[in-house]
């Protein structure tokens, strides 16, 4: 058992350390996205658009903050921030092979998850197998587990295409009118003005 979680190790290690020597051409066939821009994309398709566009209203917000609070206090033991091009993971547990996504509140659980999926499937395209994700929500002292299976992989595929389609559209797509979550969104007032 010791020598599957060295190997396990050892892999992972390797992909981070060399990834950037790989032919991204051969490692990835759809473009690089930030798991940001894929979790937009379950809750609203104009904050994607917008954010996509540089347009981030993010560093007005008080719920930003305390988010990024809660992220920096919860698990301390646990920081070890990973940036890889476009994404950024909160911790990789090497030894379990277990990606941590550090989240305030669940409200929108389903694009974190699809958000933790994105991650695992991005380490899967640079070679790196075997790998699962859990979703911590400190506040509420609740944990998800997430696993890519090949359906769901599917599904991420052609939600990456679509994100491409969003994105470079030549206007934002209207507003899609979720009274519960845009009353909290940090674009409510571009949207809504």
């Amino acid at each position: 058992m010791r020598a599957a979680h060295f190997d396990l190790r050892s892999r992972i290690t390797y992909a981070l350390c060399v990834y950037s020597t790989l032919e991204m051409k051969t490692v990835q066939s759809s473009p690089t996205y930030t798991g940001t821009q894929v979790n937009y994309y379950f809750v609203c398709k104009r904050k994607l658009w917008l954010f996509s566009h540089d347009i981030e209203m993010e560093q007005e917000s008080d719920l930003v903050r305390l988010g990024k609070f809660i992220h920096q206090t919860s698990y301390e033991r646990e920081r070890k921030e990973i940036e890889l091009d476009h994404i950024k993971l909160d911790w990789l547990d090497l030894k379990s092979g277990l990606i941590h996504e550090v989240k305030k509140g669940d409200a929108v659980e389903e694009a974190h998850r699809w958000q933790v999926l994105y991650y695992i499937y991005y380490l899967k395209r640079r070679g790196v197998e075997g790998i699962k994700g859990e979703i911590d929500y400190p506040k509420l002292k609740k944990r998800v587990e997430v696993i890519l299976t090949p359906e769901l992989e599917e599904k991420l595929e052609a939600v990456l295409g679509d994100i491409e389609r969003v994105v470079s559209l030549p206007q934002p797509p209207p507003v899609e009118v979720k009274f519960s979550l845009c009353r909290k969104c940090s674009y409510l007032e571009l949207c809504y003005s």
